[in-house]
């Protein structure tokens, strides 16, 4: 006779798993309402006829509140209602007019809503910060589904209290984490199918802020093995055309979405991009490449035009070099009881961008931040991370305000130094651990099947 105890473990364990996704989904909006909090206090009060609170430029830098979101309410014509991009252009001092913007066109449309009914900054970052909350709490819940408690670090953690409402990340993160959910879980589709899906989504994430674009090539990889290990297909049963899709369905909704602009207004869609092309790696940048001058040579300024055009060439050299490293690398650990790990090879080519990339902001670490609750990592070294992420989060700020009054700050430069020295080692380290590291939580599923995964067909 058949008892109903058997049946009653996993409707038990269904149970205890929707109860903690709610409850790190209630925790991710707490967690928001003190972010949201955070930032508000540089904004309200006395406003300016520009609709700029005074008490930003007062405090943004020595109170740690400043955003992007409410600096960027003047500069760029979001003040004025204008529709992005459309008329826009790039002066010849650099400076972008006329309604365009430094990101890509799916940003400059959620600056663009935000701004909708509002005339002062400080409307302007509570309208933000309610159309970008959504992204954040389904990035939870997916995450929750896919790794279990390790999700708490992306709920709970201090980066999102830092960076959830510093500028606009929260959407482009919630496209990569919806592309490993659908691999990873929506079981009873296709690999192919899947593969497809999450292509429009890293596409989507590439039209928000670029960098989801880079995984569509480790996610194709994974499509034309059907997430088989290696040697269970023949050379000529590999789903060329699998693969093939995946990347056309990428590329189709990228043209899709920045073709109307294009024909709009060409020079608008384009001053983005002359715009990130022509920044240096200054002092606002956080990254290797002006502290590594700084260290060698001394403090790197914009007269230092040889070292800024060497920047301009071994930046993206020494990124493109590691994505392919990340390939080969990822290739090798598809092996006869291995799948290829796409996610793995994914957050290495991110490691790799953000090392080396000449602009390291510190809201970035929102996008790393889903790849330590994914795998499995040291939580010693994820601490680590978060050390040096304060460091440069808190600290680069502190430092600013310093420069600004004239004060001492001797300390808190080497802060700002320690964070982004610790930072890049860990970024170097993290870059072959992920390569290793197994899928968190109870939900994951073998490759290519709608099992529970078995420890064999994991990347070990």
């Amino acid at each position: 006779m058949i008892t109903a105890v058997p049946q009653q473990r996993p409707t038990r364990r269904a149970a205890t798993a929707t109860a903690l996704t709610f409850l790190i989904v209630l925790l991710c909006g707490l967690t928001l309402a003190l972010a949201y909090a955070n930032k508000a206090r540089c904004a309200g009060g006395a406003i300016d006829e520009s609709g700029r609170s005074l008490v930003f430029d007062e405090r943004k830098d020595s109170d740690v509140c400043y955003s992007d979101i409410q600096f960027l309410w003047l500069g760029r014509d979001i003040d004025n209602h204008v529709f992005p991009y459309v008329n826009g252009g790039i002066n010849e001092a650099g400076a972008l007019v006329g309604g365009a913007v430094e990101y890509p066109v799916l940003s400059g449309l959620l600056m663009w809503a935000g701004a909708i009914g509002v005339d002062n900054d400080a409307d302007f970052l509570w309208h933000s910060a309610l159309l970008l909350t959504p992204f954040a709490l389904l990035s939870a819940w997916m995450l929750a589904r896919l790794a279990g408690p390790a999700a708490l670090l992306w709920a709970i953690g201090p980066p999102l209290v830092l960076y959830a409402f510093h500028n606009w990340e929260l959407p482009v993160v919630c496209t990569a984490v919806a592309a490993v959910y659908v691999m990873t879980m929506l079981t009873g589709l296709s690999v192919r199918t899947r593969g497809i899906i999450a292509a429009v989504l890293l596409a989507l994430g590439f039209c928000l802020k670029i960098y989801p674009g880079i995984f569509v090539l480790p996610l194709a990889f994974y499509v034309l093995t059907e997430g088989m290990p290696r040697g269970s297909r023949k050379l000529r049963e590999l789903d060329v055309a699998g693969a093939a899709q995946t990347l056309l369905a990428a590329m189709v909704t990228v043209t899709v979405v920045n073709l109307p602009f294009v024909l709009a207004g060409v020079e608008g869609w384009r001053a983005s991009i002359a715009f990130q092309q022509a920044r240096q790696a200054d002092i606002t940048t956080n990254s290797i490449w002006y502290w590594g001058h700084q260290a060698l040579f001394g403090r790197a300024t914009e007269t230092t035009t040889t070292w800024h055009d060497m920047v301009s060439i071994a930046s993206p050299a020494l990124i493109f070099a590691s994505f392919a490293l990340a390939m080969w690398l990822g290739y090798r650990r598809w092996t006869p009881t291995t799948a290829f790990p796409w996610v793995g090879v994914s957050a290495a080519m991110l490691c790799g961008f953000l090392l080396f990339h000449k602009v390291h902001s510190p809201q970035y670490t929102l996008w790393i931040i889903p790849f330590l609750v994914l795998l499995e990592v040291p939580w010693s070294l994820v601490a680590a991370y978060l050390v040096a992420d304060a460091a440069v989060g808190i600290g680069v700020f502190r430092y600013f305000a310093a420069l600004g009054a004239g004060e001492d700050h001797a300390l808190l430069e080497a802060t700002v130094q320690f964070g982004v020295w610790l930072r890049s080692a860990l970024l170097i380290v993290l870059f072959f651990l992920f390569l290793r590291g197994r899928l968190r939580g109870a939900n994951r599923v073998a490759p290519g099947t709608g099992s529970p995964a078995g420890r064999a067909l994991q990347p070990s």
